[in-house]
């Protein structure tokens, strides 16, 4: 996807926009700053799109389709909701699992998907604006560091154990007990938290 043209508006010169600052100006009609902000993610959302669909030419779809729709929704992003960068994962993930669904694809998910269910982070239009992804997202911040990052690589960038356990260099058994004690304290926190222990 490149820049949209000659005769979008410039971007501010100077240090470079974060991209919170990004997002504001999308929302104010300047196509530079989808340009940056294209610049700074498509290898991420390129490789976390392959990893869920099997193919290079749908994730390049894909990419393109989701830039467009953050392009298009950037005046809905709220930074207390999490950031730009989590934002767009999510919003890119379920378009991918949308997109497995309606083929009939059957995928391999790092995390069962059942758990993803139980935790309310799996389906949904837009699950970064669900209460329940809310909850999660809280609770997710109370782990042990350790466990929040197998977690958010897990479901965020789509990492498989394997892939998790190069990234941290750490082995992959490592990776799987984190994973599950993770998971375990996820459950056990929503779950007092609805009885209203918290």
């Amino acid at each position: 996807m490149s820049r949209l043209g000659p005769n979008s508006p410039p971007g501010p010169s100077g240090p470079e926009r974060s991209d919170g600052e990004l997002l504001a100006a999308m929302a104010s009609g300047d196509s530079d700053a989808l340009g940056d902000l294209h610049d700074r993610y498509a290898g991420t959302l390129l490789a976390t799109a392959i990893r869920i669909l099997g193919s290079r030419r749908e994730a390049e779809d894909l990419v393109h389709d989701v830039l467009m729709e953050v392009w298009q929704k950037s005046a809905d992003y709220d930074p207390e909701r999490g950031s730009v960068r989590t934002w767009i994962l999510i919003r890119l993930r379920s378009r991918a699992l949308d997109r497995c669904r309606r083929a009939g694809r059957f995928r391999v998910e790092t995390l069962e998907e059942r758990d993803l269910d139980d935790l309310g982070l799996a389906g949904g239009d837009d699950p970064g604006h669900s209460l329940d992804h809310e909850r999660v997202r809280r609770a997710l911040h109370e782990l042990p560091p350790a466990q929040r990052q197998v977690l958010e690589l897990a479901y965020f960038e789509g990492l498989s154990a394997t892939e998790i356990a190069e990234r941290l260099a750490v082995p992959v058994g490592t990776v799987k007990s984190r994973t599950a004690s993770g998971l375990a304290k996820l459950r056990a926190a929503l779950h007092a938290e609805d009885r209203g222990d918290r």
